[in-house]
């Protein structure tokens, strides 16, 4: 098979176990809309610079949870598997497509959440939008791979955690600092140079992620 063909069989794999495993995708949207109903009622009143915050926070935290099962499912059995149908590249494409997808949903859900129970600050939506988008493909690219990593070692989930914070960090900075333009907290007239600057990092961190996965999944 080419690898177009075994990425979209893959992503259809990874659609169906979630479809069977709707507990893991639900509990991740109660989390997002119960924290944003908890905001909502902790505080008398939010401004577009508190909506922006937390916004990122819920959408950070609410990342790693979706995205950690990515490899902490698989087990050796199932991961030798795989190895004998499909390529590393094609294993690591798909899982990323699919967790970027996942993380739009969430984002959009989150936004949509805050604009009902809260405030809608968003000045220009459109560059908020790609901010989102961005923001989507980065976490996912970070989160991936570090859930491959993590999902070698014996305690996962603390693994992840410890390893995707300092992962993210530019990714959330410069996601802080492009939202709060669109929300019209400040006035940069060289946002798309933070733009640009996004999706360097996003395309640095992807292809460091092809060159080093294929070791680890030899492993």
């Amino acid at each position: 098979m080419t690898l177009a063909t075994e990425v979209q069989t893959l992503i259809r794999k990874e659609f169906l176990v979630e479809w069977r495993q709707k507990y893991a995708i639900g509990g991740i949207l109660l989390y997002v809309v119960s924290t944003v109903f908890i905001v909502y009622f902790s505080f008398s009143g939010i401004d577009a610079k508190a909506w922006n915050t937390l916004f990122w926070i819920i959408m950070l935290f609410a990342s790693v949870n979706a995205v950690t099962k990515s490899f902490a499912q698989e087990n050796s059995q199932r991961e030798l598997y795989y190895y004998s149908l499909a390529r590393p590249a094609a294993i690591l494409l798909a899982k990323m497509i699919y967790n970027m997808l996942l993380l739009l949903v969430i984002s959009l859900l989150t936004f949509v959440a805050f604009s009902i129970l809260a405030i809608n600050p968003v000045k220009d939506a459109g560059q908020f939008f790609l901010a989102l988008f961005l923001g989507s493909v980065g976490f996912s690219i970070a989160f991936t791979f570090i859930s491959a990593i993590a999902g070698k070692a014996a305690n996962s989930s603390t693994l992840m955690a410890i390893l995707s914070f300092p992962a993210v960090i530019p990714i959330l900075m410069t996601l802080l600092k492009i939202s709060a333009n669109a929300l019209g907290l400040m006035t940069d007239t060289g946002i798309w140079k933070d733009i640009g600057i996004l999706l360097a990092i996003d395309l640095i961190m992807l292809t460091l992620t092809f060159i080093l996965f294929p070791f680890l999944w030899r492993d």
